[in-house]
Order: C-alpha cells, then sequence, then structure tokens
C-alpha cells in the first residue's frame, strides 16, 4: 500500500504532538538551590525512576532566595536556605511543615544535626549538608602564618584577597575579628565591624560567591573567606591550597532542604527531600560538590580521604567555639544599611 507524502507528514506532526503531550503531562517539581550544590545526576536519576520533570534554579546568597519566595513571582516545592533564614522563614509563616513519615530516609541522619535551636522539631526542614567559614590560603603565595583573620587586613596581600559576596557571611568575618557575637544588635560593634570592611576594601580583589573557586585553584588570589565544602574542592584540585578556621572563631552553619508556601506539588517535594537522604544518594551529593553531609550511612560510603579530612569533618575541639548564625530579626535592616555602605565604597 501506498502512502501519500502529505499523509505522512500529517502522521508525522500527530506522533510530535503525541510525544510533546506525553512530556508536558509529567509532573513538575521546582528546586531552588545554591549554585553548584547537587550532582546533576542526581537530578536525572530522580527525574527517570519517579517519571518526573525537574525544574532547577539556583541562588547566590539566602537574602536572594528570602526575596525570591517572599515575593511569590515563583513558585517553588523544595528550598535549600540555611539555619536562621530557616528560623526567619518559619516566623514569617513562609514554610509548610513536613510530614515525616514519608521522610523515612531521617533515620540516617546523625542525631547531633536534628532539633537545632532554628527549627526545635524537625517540623519544617531536613538536613542537607553542614560545614565552617574560614579562610583557603595558597601556601605558595602567603608566607605569614595564616590562623587569624587579622591577615585579611594585612597590606602585604593588597589585591589578592576575596570576600564573599554575602552581607551575614562578611560582616561576620570583621565581627569576630573584633571579638564580638556574628549575631551581634550592639549597634557599637556593628559600626565596628563597618569600619573594619570600609578600611579593608581597598585590598580586596573582589567580593564573590561560586567563582571563588576557579579563582584560587588558577591562583590568581592568595587567600579567600570561603565556605569549607568549596575548600575541599579547591583543595582537591590544587595541593598549595590549605583550610583554616582563625583562631577568634567563625560560624558554623547548617543548610536544610524545606516546603515553601508556594509549593504546588508537596507529594512530589516528600518524595525528593526522601530520596536525597537516601545514603547512596547523599554520598554522591558529597563526594561531588565536596560539602559534608549530615548522614551517618552516607559517610560509611565516602572514601577515606574525605572521611579522614579535618576541612570536611572537623572535630569537636575544632568546632568548640564556632557560632550558628540566628534570625537579627529587625536589625536586618541595620546589615542591609551596613552592606550598602561598604559596597558603595571605591
Amino acid at each position: 500500500m501506498k502512502i501519500s507524502v502529505k499523509t505522512l507528514t500529517t502522521l508525522f506532526f500527530i506522533l510530535i504532538m503525541v510525544f510533546a503531550t506525553g512530556c508536558s503531562n509529567k509532573p513538575t517539581l521546582n528546586v531552588y538551590n545554591w549554585g553548584d550544590y547537587i550532582d546533576p545526576d542526581v537530578i536525572r536519576d530522580f527525574e527517570e525512576e519517579f517519571n518526573v520533570k525537574v525544574n532547577y534554579n539556583t541562588f547566590a546568597t539566602n537574602e536572594d532566595m528570602y526575596v525570591s519566595i517572599k515575593k511569590g513571582g515563583a513558585s517553588y516545592d523544595v528550598a535549600f536556605p540555611s539555619d536562621y533564614m530557616i528560623e526567619r522563614m518559619i516566623n514569617e509563616g513562609l514554610l509548610e511543615k513536613i510530614d515525616k513519615e514519608k521522610i523515612t530516609n531521617l533515620k540516617h541522619i546523625d542525631d547531633s544535626f536534628l532539633n537545632l535551636e532554628f527549627d526545635p522539631n524537625n517540623d519544617y526542614s531536613v538536613p542537607y549538608m553542614w560545614g565552617t567559614v574560614g579562610i583557603v590560603y595558597n601556601k605558595k603565595m602567603v608566607d605569614d602564618v595564616v590562623d587569624s583573620w587579622d591577615i585579611l587586613w594585612n597590606e602585604k596581600y593588597s589585591g589578592q584577597i576575596l570576600m564573599l559576596d554575602s552581607q551575614r557571611d562578611s560582616i561576620a568575618v570583621a565581627l569576630k575579628k573584633l571579638g564580638y557575637s556574628l549575631n551581634s544588635r550592639d549597634m557599637k560593634e556593628l559600626e565596628e565591624a563597618k569600619n573594619e570592611l570600609i578600611k579593608q576594601k581597598p585590598l580586596v580583589y573582589a567580593y564573590v560567591g561560586d567563582e571563588v573557586k576557579d579563582l584560587m585553584v588558577g591562583e590568581e588570589a592568595a587567600l579567600a573567606v570561603v565556605w569549607s565544602g568549596d575548600a575541599v574542592a579547591m583543595i582537591r584540585e590544587n595541593e598549595n591550597l590549605d583550610y583554616v578556621i582563625p583562631k577568634e572563631g567563625s560560624n558554623l552553619w547548617f543548610d536544610n532542604m524545606v516546603i515553601p508556601k508556594t509549593c504546588k506539588n508537596k507529594e512530589l517535594a516528600h518524595e525528593f527531600i526522601n530520596f536525597m537522604q537516601r545514603p547512596e544518594i547523599a554520598a554522591r551529593n558529597t563526594e561531588y560538590i565536596g560539602y559534608s553531609t549530615p548522614n551517618y550511612k552516607a559517610i560509611e560510603l565516602l572514601p577515606d580521604y574525605i572521611v579522614n579530612s579535618r576541612v570536611a569533618y572537623p572535630t569537636e575541639e575544632d568546632i568548640k567555639d564556632l557560632e550558628i548564625f540566628k534570625d537579627i530579626k529587625d536589625f536586618l535592616k541595620v546589615y542591609d544599611e551596613i552592606w550598602l555602605e561598604i559596597k558603595a565604597q571605591r
């Protein structure tokens, strides 16, 4: 039987429409995460196993994430905020409660990462990663002892210093340098911290986010304030780099998974959160991005060089004097104004 070109063309377009309709009918999960904070293959595996589509977007700071969700311009099903921001979002009614019966892999989370002050019963969040903030430095380019935040104000390293483009983190560096709490609500202390950062600014090469890894691995800077997971990834690529938590103290942080009120697919959001804490999935993410997992079953699957790293898994002694960020509530406006003034300096 002969089929005309016209008939073939019609059949071809029918097949395209059927395929397109089938794709569009897949459930969709909207995920909002930090940049470079997941193994891309994990997303593809979740899509394949659950026959869904994941729309994956990234943010650079907790504040960016908060504004996006607060304004409601986009509907996210799962987000990855840090401790103090989770506290704030709970207080402002921006999060759905977690149905813990659906998060069966919560049993793999070490008890020390559960029921923390920012979410006492883990009613709204499930642990994802944790770590510290410190200084990564190039041992070939820095000939001073690196054990204090003071080195970031040393004029010898002018133009070779990288700071985080994050108001809480950078203001915290100055506060700890001065011997104050990184959760300070004292105007005198905050004014001193602001002046320290303004004084430092001519020495700073750039305020950065994820690009800090390429800059330090490429030896374009000598010193950088970084999150410990990024330090692990950098040291893996450049043996001249090392990491230290300054003696004045620093930040101990926790990033958790949450379900925003904007969620349109709560069932799938729970499936994704539970999937992320399967030990083999948590281990893959940890090995890929360099950050530290709270999943003790996942740790058993990691190579020794990661498990034995004090950068990734510091001792109790290493972190005993570290602080966790808290929601500064009504003082947020003060921090905003300080940061704007620092960034406006030439």
